[in-house]
């Protein structure tokens, strides 16, 4: 490996993920921009259906972001006022949001110690605490599989049947894993997935998500809430249809739509999606070779589980992690922090969390520090960001 002092001057920043954009997929762009169609075409239903068809489910619903798709799950799951949605604390502000934007109140589980991700041991405590308390159980879990790697599904689904809540996958970062059997967002453990195609996600439509399900209701559901609430399908009319043109709106619904620009990028994007895993994984495991000895933690992965690998994310002393993180900022490499706990968010501090309410996820936060991954990461590049970890190691 390189030396550092090879690239404290004048080197490239890496950034912490990046997208990957082929030939192909330009090509795919600029086919669509020259049809006629660029919103509601041809291309978005074949995109559902190829997503749906990777991931073993039945429907996929394409809107534009997972923000979107989340909103969009709790609303077909009757998530209204008086109902309770729990989550993680360790994930981005949207597995949370989408609770209350449905006037539901949000509650947290904290993360497993080796896996970061939801506890099942954690949500199964608080279930029993909760019931023996007669206190509010959850109408629905979302499960976050942080960094790519799904939560213990089998477990939280027989809670689920227990408990009686329903479940919604945030599965944001893990579209081309797999957990034991199946694919992720085969909906096997739950009743919907939702994905995220942003630019640095495993795949990407420049934004956008998708809504994975087996249920044929919640499916009509979502494509009816993601485009105003409006139908053109007439065995759902009220009223008798004044001719071809005819629609109605059944409900308030909102414009989640993707375009046919986006779902074009997509579907060029989905076909090499199982070797952006592999690559991805392969980049992860470098960085576990060449970091086996060092003093900071990894992600544990449970056995059944193959990782997406959206994100590297090692965990260091508390009190070296400010030095270590401005190191790297000084050597062009722009790592971050996958996340900052939602509960101490000053919005979420408002409704009444408090330091202390999750201790292991507060302790995460304090310690994380994402690396660079990405499928383009270069060996020179990568050797970099090692090298500036044993770098750090010998001065902390």
């Amino acid at each position: 490996m390189l030396g550092i002092d090879l690239f404290r001057a004048n080197a490239k920043v890496i950034p912490y993920g990046r997208q990957s954009i082929s030939e192909t997929d330009i090509e795919a762009v600029v086919k669509v921009l020259r049809s006629d169609h660029l919103t509601q075409g041809p291309v978005i239903p074949k995109f559902e259906t190829a997503v749906a068809t990777a991931c073993h489910a039945q429907h996929a619903v394409a809107v534009n972001s997972a923000t979107s798709a989340l909103h969009l799950a709790c609303l077909a799951l009757n998530v209204g006022v008086g109902d309770v949605v729990w989550t993680s604390p360790i994930t981005f502000v949207a597995s949370a949001n989408c609770a209350l934007y449905c006037g539901a109140t949000v509650d947290f589980v904290d993360i497993d110690c080796n896996t970061w991700c939801l506890s099942a041991e954690r949500l199964e405590e608080k279930l029993e605490f909760h019931k023996t308390r007669n206190f509010p159980l959850p109408k629905v879990v979302v499960p976050v599989h942080l960094s790519g790697q799904s939560c213990d599904m089998k477990k939280i689904a027989s809670l689920s049947a227990r408990y009686g809540f329903r479940i919604i996958e945030d599965a944001s970062h893990a579209i081309g894993g797999r957990y034991y059997d199946d694919p992720v967002g085969s909906c096997r453990y739950s009743d919907i997935t939702v994905f995220s195609f942003h630019p640095v996600k495993i795949i990407t439509t420049g934004e956008g998500g998708m809504a994975m399900t087996n249920q044929p209701d919640l499916y009509e559901r979502m494509v009816r809430l993601r485009s105003h609430g409006i139908t053109r399908d007439p065995s759902q009319f009220l009223r008798d249809p004044k001719g071809t043109w005819y629609y109605e709106q059944l409900e308030l619904g909102f414009n989640y739509r993707i375009t046919d620009i986006q779902a074009a990028l997509g579907l060029s994007q989905l076909a090499r999606l199982d070797k952006v895993v592999v690559q991805r994984n392969q980049l992860a495991e470098r960085y576990d070779s060449a970091l086996s000895t060092t003093w900071f933690r990894k992600q544990s992965i449970l056995n059944g589980v193959l990782s997406a690998k959206h994100l590297y994310v090692i965990r260091v002393n508390a009190n070296q992690r400010e030095a270590i993180f401005l190191l790297f900022q000084e050597n062009g490499i722009a790592v971050n922090v996958h996340y900052f706990p939602v509960h101490l968010q000053p919005y979420y501090r408002e409704l009444g969390f408090f330091q202390g309410a999750f201790v292991e996820s507060e302790l995460y936060a304090t310690e994380a520090i994402t690396l660079p991954l990405y499928p383009e990461l270069t060996v020179a590049s990568q050797d970099r960001v090692i090298d500036l970890l044993i770098q750090a190691r010998l001065e902390h």
